[in-house]
């Protein structure tokens, strides 16, 4: 009698029970407040690539007044108005004067000239006269300003800085660095306090009469030490723009500015000397009429 066969053994059935977790860490949603920040980031930049690509240059030079606080005193003077666009549009048509810079060679940064003044407004500004000043000579100016400051002596003793020359184009006023005074901190166009005091000086003298001004700054033949991104003709412009600037908050009109100029070192006060402190100046014209 044959044998039986045995029956194949039973598999074990497995169970596996798996606990789903919470998802958490990287697995959870701070990607999305990232990608979110990236996203509103590329918004901003193709908005500003709309915006320069669309606007004119008036509506450009209002932007850059309105979202710049260090020239919050002139912005109402400026093409940008009080607002963002002074009340134009991003399609008006640019209309705004400019004054050419006269040499390009000079590396002459071109100044918006608002509008003249209705002669009416000038009568009033001047009422009691039959006409707006006139302008003054060097040796007129120098005992101005030496008869204002005779109860100052720390700053009668800056008058040494100065020099007034009358010339073909005007009363020239160069305010010299030397050994133990210098306009600027070294290699910046940051003015220091007591040049800030000065100028605030001849400011009031200046304003005193109504002739248009050309702003010079001038440097020493020494190259610039990071010349790849400054160089002497950068500086010395921003160094006329900083003197602008000054004035301006001294209650000079910008009205006036007929235009500044950064002519590195191509004008040197001491021609024999190029690297002499007193190459290292900026000058004020007063136009003649």
């Amino acid at each position: 009698m044959a044998k039986k066969a045995a029956p194949e053994p039973v598999q074990p059935i497995i169970v596996k029970k798996i606990i789903m977790e919470e998802h958490g860490g990287h697995h959870g949603g701070a990607w999305k407040v990232a990608y979110a920040d990236f996203v509103t980031a590329m918004m901003a930049f193709f908005l500003l690539m709309w915006l320069l690509g669309a606007t004119e240059e008036k509506q450009r030079k209002g932007l850059a007044d309105y979202f710049a606080p260090t020239l919050a005193q002139v912005k109402r003077d400026s093409a940008g108005g009080k607002g963002m666009f002074g009340g134009s549009s991003v399609t008006d048509p640019d209309k705004y004067p400019h004054k050419k810079a006269k040499n390009v060679g000079d590396q002459s940064v071109a100044i918006p000239r608002p509008p003249a003044d209705n002669p009416a407004d000038i009568a009033g500004k001047y009422s009691g006269t039959e006409s707006p000043p006139k302008s003054i000579t060097a040796k007129e100016f120098e005992k101005r300003i030496r008869e204002q400051l005779k109860n100052d002596p720390a700053n009668l003793k800056l008058l040494s800085n100065v020099r007034f020359t009358d010339t073909i184009e005007g009363l020239r006023i160069d305010i010299i660095d030397e050994a133990n005074f210098s306009m600027f901190a070294l290699a910046t166009d940051t003015l220091k306090p007591k040049a800030i005091e000065l100028i605030g000086q001849v400011a009031k003298i200046i304003d005193t009469v109504d002739n248009e001004l050309v702003i010079r700054g001038h440097t020493d033949s020494l190259p610039y030490a990071s010349g790849k991104s400054m160089n002497n003709w950068l500086l010395s412009s921003a160094r006329a723009e900083a003197t602008r600037q000054a004035l301006v908050r001294q209650g000079v009109s910008t009205n006036r500015m007929a235009r500044i100029e950064g002519v590195a070192d191509t004008e040197p006060y001491n021609p024999q000397e190029p690297t002499d402190d007193r190459n290292r100046r900026i000058s004020i014209t007063m136009k003649s009429k």
